[in-house]
């Protein structure tokens, strides 16, 4: 089973999710200004990843599919990324580089499956 982190930084709140062998298989779209905007974050993960279309945009016509959606795209260096987008159009997610898309099609099936039930873990007091 996935969970989420929460982590504090200097400039607010950021977020992973991991898969269950500690894998990180996506980031939040942003860093949140507080700890409630980041569990807002988290919940709205939870809530589109299961249900969003797939867009893939590396395919000449591709069809533009309604939020919420993943959207599989190559970057700049030529490797495979997926940025999940919310019903209101806004990124909530985001993956590290493939270098082959059938890998980053895997770590979007994975963000499906780990966010079902996944526990959010805050960041602790120091």
């Amino acid at each position: 089973m996935g969970k989420f982190e929460i982590n504090a930084t200097k400039t607010g709140f950021t977020i992973r999710l991991k898969a269950g062998n500690g894998e990180i298989i996506a980031t939040g779209g942003e860093v949140y200004s507080s700890l409630a905007s980041a569990k807002n974050g988290t919940a709205s993960i939870t809530k589109n990843a299961p249900i969003a279309a797939l867009e893939d945009q590396t395919v000449e016509g591709y069809t533009q599919e309604k939020h919420p959606k993943f959207e599989l795209y190559q970057d700049k260096a030529g490797e495979y990324r997926f940025r999940l987008k919310a019903t209101n159009g806004e990124i909530i997610a985001v993956s590290e580089g493939y270098t082959a898309k059938a890998g980053c099609k895997n770590g979007i099936e994975s963000v499906r499956k780990n966010v079902v039930d996944a526990p959010v873990i805050e960041p602790t007091e120091e």
